[in-house]
């Protein structure tokens, strides 16, 4: 996730988890933000037509049920007793709540022991020493979502000569660094969502303003890419991408900044899950709900509210619970059963990069908000 605005999303659905969202990932995140609607929301509401954008919460989710239930059939009868598995994540924000409980429901469900850890303030220094100080707890996997790709390699590298496979969620890594798996959003797509939804959103014609905690983690990357490929060969300009250093203040400062200083900024896309939050306070206190239109990543609560008050438009979602609940069982797999025979289960479910195990993309709008709560709710996610 990227530009201050990700940090993104179960009790299950079914006899194997339905999982949903967000936020991000963008690669992941959402923290303070704005409230509900206001009386300039309300106004918004009756005077200007609402777009006709299509929502969709389908995800990825007959696959990844299937892929549960082969997992769990294939550690049937096998010894977990000593397995130790690990989730680390880049930020500790909202998003992550969802990744939480499902990791915590998989590790019960396997009936082994685990450990969740994500840095307060989103630094990179606090991550790596959180692997660190897991490595000396004796873990046997271990889930992260990287913030930088680069820095992470050699905590990877050591990791695989311990005999402890790494799985890359919520955040890609290159393949040749080790990660056995990618499990997450495919984040251009979720990308071109996003710019799907703008396009209906202004109607093929404005300028775009991006906000994001990150221009170089690989998830916020792909996404923005996606995002700009979307929206080639209309009258709609992305005119500035801005950074905010995974602080939610400084995503609400730059929104402020940029519709105070060009009144010709007729969109906004926050690809952190507190950019959309962030995005939608801005352009509510600006008395411009409506006329700024806003697309985010994730489901921060407070992105939610918006969507229902008509100052947001749409919000790209993810799963979030199923990175951390088939997360915690791809672990217990590589560990038991080896990663040849593990991957060999997966592979049917592969995206064509063969790295790729999507956990899906959707995408919640005021006309689906309710059945999105919905899936929330029967997850166990508040």
């Amino acid at each position: 996730m990227g530009d201050v605005r990700s940090g993104r999303r179960r009790a299950r659905l079914g006899a194997v988890a339905v999982v949903v969202a967000i936020v991000a990932g963008a690669t992941a995140c959402s923290k303070t933000g704005a409230g509900g609607g206001s009386s300039d929301a309300g106004k918004a509401a009756s005077t200007t037509a609402a777009p006709a954008i299509q929502g969709d919460i389908t995800f990825n989710d007959a696959s990844l049920a299937k892929i549960d239930a082969a997992l769990k059939a294939a550690l049937a009868g096998k010894d977990l007793s000593k397995l130790h598995e690990a989730m680390v994540v880049n930020v500790a924000v909202d998003y992550w709540n969802a990744g939480k409980i499902g990791f915590n429901k998989g590790l019960s469900d396997l009936g082994v022991k685990g450990t969740y850890q994500a840095p307060a303030n989103g630094r990179l220094d606090q991550q790596l020493s959180i692997i660190q100080t897991l490595r000396g707890q004796g873990i046997t996997g271990l889930s992260v979502s990287a913030i930088d790709p680069t820095a992470i390699k050699a905590p990877i590298a050591s990791a695989n000569s311990a005999g402890i496979p790494v799985l890359a969620i919520d955040s890609p890594l290159p393949k040749e660094d080790g990660a056995a798996l990618y499990l997450g959003t495919p984040n251009y797509q979720a990308g071109q969502k996003a710019g799907e939804a703008m396009k209906q959103a202004l109607g093929g014609k404005g300028q775009v303003v991006v906000l994001v905690g990150s221009l170089t983690t690989s998830n916020a990357v792909e996404r923005i890419q996606g995002f700009e490929d979307a929206l080639k060969g209309t009258g709609i300009k992305v005119v500035q991408k801005l950074s905010d250093g995974m602080d939610a203040a400084k995503a609400l400062t730059n929104a402020q900044t940029v519709i105070q200083t060009n009144p010709n900024i007729n969109g906004l896309y926050g690809v952190y899950s507190y950019d959309g939050p962030s995005a939608g306070q801005a352009v509510q206190a600006a008395g411009k709900s409506g006329r700024v239109k806003i697309v985010s990543d994730d489901s921060d609560p407070q992105t939610l509210k918006f969507i229902q008050s008509g100052v947001i438009q749409a919000t790209v979602v993810q799963e979030p619970y199923q990175q951390g609940y088939t997360g915690a069982y791809l672990l217990a797999a590589f560990k038991v059963l080896g990663k040849e025979a593990t991957l060999k289960i997966v592979q049917p479910y592969l995206e064509s990069d063969g790295t790729t195990l999507s956990s899906g993309v959707g995408l919640v709008t005021g006309g689906n908000l309710t059945d999105y709560q919905g899936k929330l709710k029967d997850l166990g996610i508040g």
